[in-house]
Parts: structure tokens; sequence; C-alpha cells
């Protein structure tokens, strides 16, 4: 069956164009080197998954015209990844049902601390639902789960120090912030064509691929294409497209792709 990744976002913590900056790719009028923060949805027939919900969560929702959503997936709780959760408020009050929600559950003990609110209003006194806040019904995965029927994989994978998620769906790999990916994860990425990589820029970075290693594990995972995410503003579409390996494609926001699941 074909299914679709889009890119949400596909920019670094910071976001591109950056505050405070004049740089050539900051003050570009080339769409593609504009980068809201990373973000991913894949859709499946009528089922659409976000890969997490970050600040800018909200324009990209508009941006893609998502009016629904039947899982969120989260890789890690950094806020560039997270601290657009109460934007799902504006779906669940929407469909007047509750959002199911995956991590880890190191990861979901902090999206609980952060965002207790949630929690704490779920219910009105008399026992319902209160529509203010996102409804989430929150999942801790450590292994495959179901979405609809679609298998959807957690990837154990190392954000410098930091235990974070990747996430499997049929022939696509997504794997975003990560400098390290643990042996034991490889074998769950056996057959996949597309993957999604951490390619922060050309110099290297202590908690992130770049570009080099991105094209490195690109080669060792075997997949037909690569889709280099999480970009900041060193990278220049236009001139850095020629310049990585053939099969990677730099990510830029509102880009799509087909994959099989």
């Amino acid at each position: 069956m074909k299914a679709t990744f889009t890119f949400m976002g596909s920019g670094t913590s910071r976001g591109v164009p950056m505050l405070c900056c004049d740089c050539e790719v900051c003050t570009s009028k080339d769409p593609r080197n504009n980068h809201t923060r990373s973000s991913g949805l894949i859709t499946v027939g009528d089922t659409k998954i976000l890969i997490d919900c970050g600040p800018d969560l909200r324009n990209q929702l508009i941006r893609e015209h998502i009016t629904r959503l039947d899982a969120v997936c989260l890789t890690h709780p950094h806020c560039d990844h997270l601290d657009g959760l109460d934007d799902l408020q504006g779906l669940t009050v929407y469909s007047r049902e509750e959002l199911p929600f995956y991590s880890s559950p190191t990861n979901l003990a902090v999206v609980h601390q952060r965002f207790g609110y949630v929690d704490q209003l779920k219910y009105t006194p008399d026992g319902a639902l209160r529509w203010s806040v996102p409804q989430l019904d929150y999942h801790e995965v450590t292994e495959p789960f179901q979405v609809n029927g679609i298998t959807v994989t957690p990837l154990p994978l190392f954000h410098g120090r930091a235990a974070t998620y990747g996430y499997r769906v049929g022939s696509l790999a997504y794997v975003c912030d990560c400098s390290r990916i643990p042996e034991e994860t490889y074998p769950m990425l056996e057959g996949v064509t597309d993957v999604v990589l951490d390619a922060l820029r050309w110099k290297e970075h202590p908690t992130h691929f770049n570009i080099l290693q991105a094209e490195d594990e690109f080669k060792k995972i075997g997949a037909k294409r690569a889709w280099l995410t999480h970009l900041t503003h060193d990278i220049l579409y236009e001139r850095d497209q020629q310049c990585v390996a053939p099969g990677c494609t730099l990510a830029y926001d509102g880009l799509s792709f087909d994959f099989e699941v």
C-alpha cells in the first residue's frame, strides 16, 4: 500500500530563518531555505500519524490543511519537539475524541511533568472530558504497536547521552535528533527504502549527525533514498543539494515523498 511522508518541519531547534540573523540563508527568498522545527506526518489512506509536536505545530497544521490526527509519536521531550502540545487541543475539541499519544515511559514522564495541567484539567467536576485542554490518551511503548492496523516500530536511538526514539512505518524510518544508532537498532532497519536522517550541518556536532555522518549511516542502513532534516542556517539549499551524496535530498518544509507500507 502506498503511503506518504510530509515534512511538517525540517529545521533545528532555533528554526530558519533564525532570530537576529541576516545571513544569506536567513534572508533567502527561496522557500526551500525555510525550516520550522522538525516534525513529520505519515499518511496511509485516511490514517494520519504525526511525529513530534514542536512550537511551530499550529502553523504547520494550518499550512498542510490538517484537521484530524489518529496518533502522535514523540521522539523525545526537548522543547523543539514537544512544546506545541497544547495546539493539539484545536484538533481534539473539533473531533471530540481523545488523541492517542505514544512514546517511551521515560519520555512520557517528562511530558506529564511539564504539561501537568493537561492531566489536572482533563475532566470537569461532573466527570466529563474538558475540551479546553488537549485530550490525549497516553501510551507507554517499547515494542511495535498498531495505529488503525498500521504497525509502528519504536527505534531506540541516542541524541548525545539522551535516549530517544525514531520510528519505522513500513519501508520508512524516521531517525531524527540522533548522534548514534545502537547496534541493536540496525536489524529493525532492514528492508527500509527511505530513511529520514538527522543531518544538522557540514561541521560536526556532539549530539547530532552532521551531513557526512548521515551519509555514512544511509550507506550502512542500505536504503534507496535518504532525506536529510533538522537543518541549520549553515545549509543553503541550491548550493548544498549539489554537494550531498547521490540518493540524498535536503529536506524543506512541505516536501513530501511516497513509500510503501
